[in-house]
């Protein structure tokens, strides 16, 4: 195992910080983690990539087709199907109305591939439904945090608040992990992945935890009920004006911890090995791409680029806790 300082940077950092100064030209190319760092939140070690993407030309003259479910529309991803056509690969978005269909589709075979899950929430599905749906390549990790509609410091929260929370295991549990790292409350070392509310050891102020479905968190924000809401800053529409500055706490998305949070388009394992992943990829890691998405959710989503397979060892070892949670 290889050592490093911890008060240094970590590696995907400094990668990430790099790739901005080149204006988001590639993605962030994430070597093999470090074992131990997923658990106790340590630096990972991180490499960029260097195999080149598919160039057009790779794609030959037949043209290539896929059917992607996502949960809701957006211009990143139509920018993403423009440049995939410039390739020679047409990608037809189907978007479904929750974070259920675009998985269940997949199984049925309507669609190809889906983009809208990191692995946690895809392991999650695969252990609850006896599937093997499987990362094709990364996309994208989201920044999270707490956020209040009228107080300005976690500090501010008061005893017996109002937290919402994701109601869904993997986003739940990464909502209590950033309730405990911003000092609220403290989750026993044993939860694993998969914390829940009965994991929660110590809450000194007995906030109440609400759980909400994570992708109407954001039409909760101004409940005057709740304290707080815990979510992805992406997740705001922009006519809320919702800033990384907003946060009362702001997660730090690029430590190695968060590996579990990284996004992927995933499909069959039967359906893996297509040739137009290739391509969908490289779409992906084009520049366009970067730009569209800087213009849309202005650094609340950071492209990266992990190794295929350090994705799918992590998803078994993520199938595996989501198994043994029941």
């Amino acid at each position: 195992m290889s050592e490093k300082d911890p008060a240094a940077p970590s590696d995907l950092r400094s990668s990430v910080d790099a790739s901005r100064k080149r204006k988001r030209n590639i993605f962030i190319g994430v070597g093999a983690v470090v074992a131990a760092a997923l658990v106790v939140g340590v630096v990972a070690i991180v490499g960029t990539l260097t195999q080149s993407a598919p160039s057009e030309a790779a794609a030959g003259d037949e043209r290539l087709a896929l059917r992607i479910a996502t949960s809701e529309d957006s211009d990143f991803q139509t920018a993403v199907g423009e440049i995939a056509a410039d390739k020679g690969l047409d990608v037809t978005w189907v978007n479904v109305d929750d974070w259920v269909l675009p998985n269940t589709e997949l199984v049925a075979g309507t669609v190809d591939g889906n983009a809208f899950q990191h692995i946690l929430y895809l392991s999650n599905f695969n252990a609850q439904n006896g599937e093997d749906l499987t990362p094709v390549f990364s996309t994208v990790i989201t920044q999270w945090g707490i956020f209040s509609a009228t107080l300005g410091d976690a500090a501010d929260i008061p005893d017996g608040g109002r937290i919402a929370i994701p109601d869904d295991p993997s986003n739940g549990g990464r909502a209590l992990f950033i309730l405990e790292a911003a000092g609220l409350i403290e989750i026993a070392d044993d939860a694993g992945d998969f914390p829940t509310v009965d994991d929660v050891t110590d809450n000194p102020q007995n906030l109440e935890f609400v759980p909400i479905a994570a992708t109407t968190i954001p039409q909760q924000f101004d409940d005057p009920s709740l304290s707080a809401v815990v979510v992805g800053l992406s997740y705001f529409d922009p006519s809320q004006g919702i800033t990384a500055d907003d946060a009362l706490y702001l997660d730090d998305s690029l430590d190695a911890k968060n590996l579990p949070y990284v996004n992927v388009v995933a499909s069959r394992a039967d359906n893996a090995d297509d040739p137009a992943w290739a391509i969908l990829e490289s779409a992906y890691a084009d520049a366009r791409a970067a730009e569209a998405l800087e213009k849309e959710d202005k650094g609340a989503t950071v492209l990266v680029q992990v190794p295929v397979e350090e994705l799918r060892s992590k998803l078994a070892d993520l199938e595996k806790a989501a198994a043994a949670n029941g």
